[in-house]
């Protein structure tokens, strides 16, 4: 069963300055990635990439953050009872082990409280409230990732002498609570570097603020900041992504007993993790904790220095992980069998509301409501029955915001909050019809009748060919991914599927093995794929690429993402039906006929580079010209300069022969560029980046990256050639960082090969 409807973008390929190309290096991906983000200088591509070239904010731009660490600095110093209010949720679980542990390492006498999912919610109520201010005294509060709504819970505490501090970055309420200082990104304005800050990013900016004072070091504590940043799915811009980046390594070699016991029984490599396995392995064993248990031992997981109690909590957290996989799965195919039954949930409404048994165990709906947008790509909302209420979790889509949906139908709920992607609410359970209309109306006065359909963002049209280690080493450089940072999404057309094998210790993932229009075979994986039906005939995938280790060795890992039958929408550039295309790619003796077609056409225009044919007048890229007819003999180096080619001459009719201009090794191709510079050392002629790509067909980014390999080859010394068209003898012996060059010279040599493969190859839809 599949009801996906998303419209397939193929952003524009940006034509990226050579220099830019060579000094990123690697594959072109990584470049027109970094220029669609806005980011076309090399520096703040390099502080995009790495976290030494970006410039952290300080904490104290956050609203009210110095009167908030004051205030617990004169707590500790007066030896106050400070009691610390979180969530169940990995960044409520991070971010209260994150204060109580840093509180009580400056000596605080510090208390916490985490609600227990299956009795209370979100927030904090009065009656638990009231139970720990007569079990703990205190005379400080501060939520951590929650509270941003409890107006009366603060009222009540200060009306027992307790000041309140709220950390939390939920979207704020219309009104917010009197609270002594209330620390939210969402009080910045839109586009602000700590903007995005989950819950554990605000509480470490004010520990950090609050160390600052003591002299004290902070960076040891990023390991739990990496875990909520991903497991919140924050999104990953500013000081965000930068807190990701330096956490990711402390991760990796965390001195958390409860961690390392977690990654023993989770079979994780400590120094291979990265965001993936927060948020597919280590994040969902933590969330189990408060989905399915009482999330206040997460203190005691994280700081324990007992190596019996570390292991004996990892393995409580392992099983409950399979428990949640169980109760996900189960209720996953029930709703799947209830949308079956009831068609008109999913056809009459623009939210898909479900109404489950009492049985639908709160703790995973949220999970299963994800699944079901991935599934059917609208929003869900996940009710299970409470006596005579529903409780439920919603997930919903980019440019969807389900909260502000939830606001708009207030007067029905009896508690609600959450982000514009996810959010819980509770209301009675006869409302729940008029609830579903009501939503429904929300979604056409605050979205509109005719929504934008989800959108699939592919980065690069790639021929099987061109997917190797390398490759995905070099795009890896982009990472962390995640909201707001996506990973590279790339697409294969025209592709035949040979085998559908079904894999799982519940078979209900697929493996894939597919033939592109290339001739060239994969396997792709398939989460979650039974009952979804492929189209006959050739599809466009859209598929994502990672890295596998197996026996110590990387190997590429493909997995499906989305996919079409190729007769939908194919990829056109322009309009094809007035486009005559004559192919004589695969004929045996093309300088045989060409003289006839110039006969045929007189005013077509040859397009070749380098390998042209002899006696024919031929243009190169930037020598070409309005005509009817263009005739493409040399495969051209990139769908860029493709692009720019047909922009150039706007034909009525296409001749393909598609010759490789030279063999595509380095060495071929560097023999190419050193004659060039000694044409132009003894032609005294001036050094033009352009000519010397369109003399030897190929792209200026692989010709800057050629010059650098020249020059720290030793062949020629080039440091002066751009500036002084100066070209100096070379010292004879390779530079330190020759290698370092080799490596992205073969890397970008590659994708061109790996084009022009696919250009020889690929059926005419696709080309164009």
């Amino acid at each position: 069963m599949r009801n996906i409807k998303k419209q397939w973008v193929f952003p524009e390929l940006l034509e990226i300055p050579g220099k830019f190309q060579a000094m990123i290096g690697g594959s072109t991906v990584v470049s027109q990635f970094l220029f669609r983000k806005g980011l076309t200088t090399f520096e703040s591509a390099q502080a995009f990439l790495n976290p030494d070239h970006y410039k952290p904010t300080p904490g104290a731009t956050l609203p009210n953050l110095e009167r908030a660490v004051n205030r617990i600095k004169s707590a500790l110093i007066n030896n106050e009872v400070i009691l610390i209010w979180g969530d169940f949720d990995v960044d409520g679980q991070t971010s209260t082990a994150l204060l109580v542990s840093a509180l009580r390492d400056l000596g605080g006498a510090i208390s916490h409280y985490i609600p227990n999912r299956a009795k209370e919610s979100h927030g904090v109520y009065i009656d638990s409230l009231r139970e720990k201010i007569s079990q703990y005294t205190p005379s400080l509060l501060i939520t951590c990732d929650t509270g941003i709504d409890a107006i009366e819970p603060v009222a009540y505490a200060q009306s027992h002498n307790i000041d309140v501090i709220i950390t939390d970055h939920h979207q704020l309420p219309p009104a917010l609570p009197d609270a002594f200082a209330i620390v939210n990104p969402n009080q910045l304005p839109d586009g602000h570097a700590l903007a995005d800050l989950p819950g554990v990013g605000v509480v470490f900016k004010i520990i950090e603020h609050l160390y600052n004072s003591y002299h004290r070091e902070v960076n040891h504590l990023l390991d739990l900041v990496a875990l909520g940043i991903v497991a919140d799915v924050a999104r990953l811009s500013g000081d965000t992504r930068y807190l990701l980046q330096r956490g990711l390594p402390i991760l990796r070699e965390t001195s958390r007993l409860g961690l390392i016991e977690l990654f023993k029984a989770a079979d994780i490599s400590p120094g291979d993790i990265s965001e993936d396995h927060i948020g597919y392995i280590i994040g969902p064993r933590l969330n189990a904790l408060g989905r399915l248990d009482d999330a206040n031992s997460c203190v005691d997981f994280f700081t324990t220095s007992n190596s019996a109690s570390a292991a004996q909590m990892a393995t409580h957290l392992e099983n409950l992980n399979l428990q949640r996989q169980e109760l996900t799965e189960r209720i996953f195919q029930e709703s799947i069998t209830l949308v079956e039954a009831n068609p008109d949930l999913i056809e009459d409404f623009p939210i898909l509301v479900l109404q489950g048994p009492p049985d639908w165990n709160p703790g995973v709906t949220g999970i299963v409501a994800s699944r079901l947008v991935d599934r059917f790509s609208k929003p869900v909302v996940m009710l299970t029955q409470e006596g005579d209420q529903a409780r439920g979790s919603a997930r919903s889509l980019p440019g969807i915001p389900i909260a502000e949906l939830f606001t708009d139908s207030s007067e029905l709920l009896l508690s609600y909050g959450g982000h514009p992607m996810a959010a819980g609410l509770r209301l009675q359970l006869d409302n729940v019809s008029q609830f579903r209309r009501r939503l429904a109306q929300s979604f056409t006065n605050i979205v509109g009748e005719d929504p934008t359909l989800p959108e699939t963002i592919i980065d690069a049209v790639l021929p099987f060919q061109s997917i190797s280690v390398d490759f995905i080493n070099d795009f890896l450089r982009l990472a962390p991914f995640g909201s707001g940072n996506p990973k590279p999404l790339f697409a294969s057309l025209g592709v035949n599927v040979l085998q559908d094998t079904t894999i799982g210790k519940n078979q209900n993932h697929r493996k894939l093995t597919v033939k592109d229009s290339a001739g060239s075979r994969q396997d792709i994986l398939w989460w979650n794929s039974i009952g979804i039906n492929l189209p006959n005939g050739p599809i466009d995938l859209v598929y994502s690429l990672d890295l596998s280790y197996y026996r110590n060795q990387s190997q590429t890992q493909i997995t499906l993402q989305d996919f079409r039958q190729s007769s939908d929408t194919p990829l056109i550039v322009k309009d094809k039906a007035s486009l005559e295309i004559i192919d004589y790619r695969n004929h045996l003796n093309p300088l045989k006929i060409l003289p006839g077609l110039i006969s045929e056409f007189p005013d077509a225009i040859i397009w070749a580079e380098y390998n042209s044919p002899t006696g024919m007048d031929v243009y190169q890229r930037g020598e070409l010209y309005p005509s009817s007819t263009l005739i493409i003999w040399t495969t051209p180096p990139n769908p860029i300069i493709f692009q720019q080619a047909l922009n150039s001459v706007s034909p009525e009719r296409i001749i393909l022969f598609a010759i490789d201009p030279m063999p595509q090794v380095t060495r071929t191709i560097i023999e190419a560029i050193l004659g060039l510079l000694r044409h132009l050392r003894d032609s005294e002629k001036s050094y033009d980046l352009d000519l010397f790509s369109q003399t030897i067909a190929q792209t200026s980014a692989l010709i800057e990256i050629g010059l650098e390999w020249i020059h720290h080859h030793g062949d020629y010394d080039l440091s002066q050639l751009a500036d002084q068209n100066l070209i100096n003898p070379g010292s004879g012996n390779p530079l330190p960082d020759f290698q370092v060059i080799d490596a992205k010279f073969s890397l970008l040599l590659s994708e061109i090969s790996a084009y022009r493969l696919y250009f020889r190859n690929a059926g005419h839809d696709y080309l164009l």
